[in-house]
């Protein structure tokens, strides 16, 4: 991940220059007029109304966030999703967290036995940086509502809390590794031998990363796509002894280890191809997930704009770099997916100076000149939504690519310019939400 933020800020940074240079400043009195026609105004969950209702048609609601530390982007995603749960029948909640970490508040949210007594006791306990993107104040909200929720529910039709990243993976690995010993005794020798291959670099994927690609030594992939193939060969004795859920959760762990090892290898060199890694890892898990809850369900995702915002309508496309709005729209088809932004003109947001520095409460610079950002902060409210129609994307000044502001968890305000993907905004998203002035997440105590 270190890696990779610093070289797309290069990618970003280029291509900023050059759409702001030609044409995509232009034209924004006409834009602060068209839109200041079309937005809607909001203050509380009932405002939504509109969008809840597009979006409850969808089999799959993307919704992003332009940063991993703004309260607000939370506040609004947690009233969309309880929304959406309450009265349109959604079915789970993926997120962009570690698998093994998120599935324990699954468990609290589910009421499973052993489970923790509060959210907050499972939140404390989220020790991988950034710790306040999970462990936050809304999160846990949001989390005593599932389980109140999911209260009166069958345990089959209770609400699920998951996380779709491709990290984590030693607790993923430690996890699995209990599973096999219970439950695959006759091959956990052999599972435990593959997996070593892997954590036998001190648990350091980026010294694994780092032997692979720059001093030769052999890579692990086939003895981790092995395990996969193990638990996948002995799927149904798996079921019928330990149950359909702990052998999901156990095959889902043996993809989080076997993808992680092909991202971190590919990370070192390979920008495009390690993004797409992860991107991809991401979506078959979703997929997944609306495979196991059935026929008819239907899921709601939280990620970063990047990942949710469709990467066609931006200039990933011209890297040819996928992700979650891309591949989902591709597979399901544009009808049965609905994917909202969120932006900011200026505020304070929680991130770090450098990967696994200290949390800090950073100043976000007011939109850039030419950037929706900019735009949006002269329209009449301060928070509103806009929904993206036929229109919308016929209007030639909505056309052509305009910058987009992406905050990542390592940020520097002074170098703004960076912090910008070129868009076709009612491409890249069906709606987005705009909130004026933005403050910062509330870690848990």
């Amino acid at each position: 991940m270190r890696y990779l933020e610093r070289n797309l800020l290069v990618v970003f940074t280029i291509t900023f220059s050059l759409f702001c240079q030609n044409s995509a400043c232009s034209g924004t009195d006409e834009l602060i007029h068209y839109f200041n026609q079309k937005i809607v105004p909001i203050s509380d969950e009932d405002d939504l109304d509109d969008m809840i209702y597009e979006a409850g048609l969808r089999r799959l609601v993307l919704l992003g966030e332009s940063s991993h530390g703004t309260e607000e982007f939370y506040k609004w995603r947690a009233a969309i999703t309880r929304r959406l749960i309450s009265e349109k029948s959604f079915s789970f909640v993926a997120v962009e967290g570690d698998w093994a970490a998120i599935y324990r508040l699954n468990e609290y949210v589910k009421g499973y036995p052993d489970a923790p007594s509060s959210a907050r006791r499972v939140l404390r306990q989220f020790d991988r940086w950034p710790e306040w993107m999970w462990g936050n104040t809304k999160i846990e909200e949001l989390a005593e509502w599932l389980k109140d929720f999911n209260s009166s529910l069958p345990d089959n039709e209770k609400i699920g809390f998951y996380g779709m990243d491709v990290y984590g993976q030693w607790d993923a690995m430690d996890d699995l590794l209990d599973f096999t010993r219970r439950h695959l005794p006759d091959h956990h020798r052999e599972i435990n031998r593959n997996l070593g291959c892997f954590a036998s670099y001190d648990r350091d994927e980026w010294v694994y990363a780092r032997a692979v690609t720059g001093r030769g030594h052999p890579s692990c992939e086939d003895e981790l796509k092995k395990v996969v193939e193990l638990l996948e060969d002995n799927s149904q004795e798996l079921i019928n002894s330990a149950g359909p859920r702990k052998y999901f959760r156990a095959r889902q762990n043996a993809y989080v280890v076997s993808n992680a090892e092909d991202f971190y290898r590919l990370a070192v060199t390979d920008n495009t191809n390690s993004w797409n890694s992860r991107a991809t890892h991401m979506w078959e898990t979703v997929n997944r997930l609306i495979v196991k809850y059935g026929d008819n369900s239907k899921g709601i995702v939280w990620a970063h704009n990047t990942h949710v915002g469709d990467a066609d309508a931006t200039t990933m496309r011209f890297q040819d770099m996928v992700n979650i709005g891309r591949l989902s729209r591709q597979h399901m088809g544009s009808d049965q997916v609905y994917i909202t932004g969120f932006g900011t003109f200026t505020g304070r947001v929680n991130a770090g100076s450098s990967w696994g520095s200290r949390m800090e409460r950073m100043r976000v610079p007011e939109g850039m000149a030419g950037s929706y950002e900019r735009i949006f902060g002269q329209l009449d409210h301060e928070q509103f939504f806009i929904l993206f129609d036929k229109e919308d994307r016929q209007n030639p000044l909505l056309n052509e690519f305009r910058g987009h502001r992406a905050i990542g968890v390592v940020y520097n305000p002074n170098q703004e310019s960076g912090n910008y993907v070129p868009t076709i905004l009612p491409m890249r998203y069906d709606s987005f939400i705009f909130i004026r002035e933005t403050n910062p997440l509330q870690p848990v105590r």
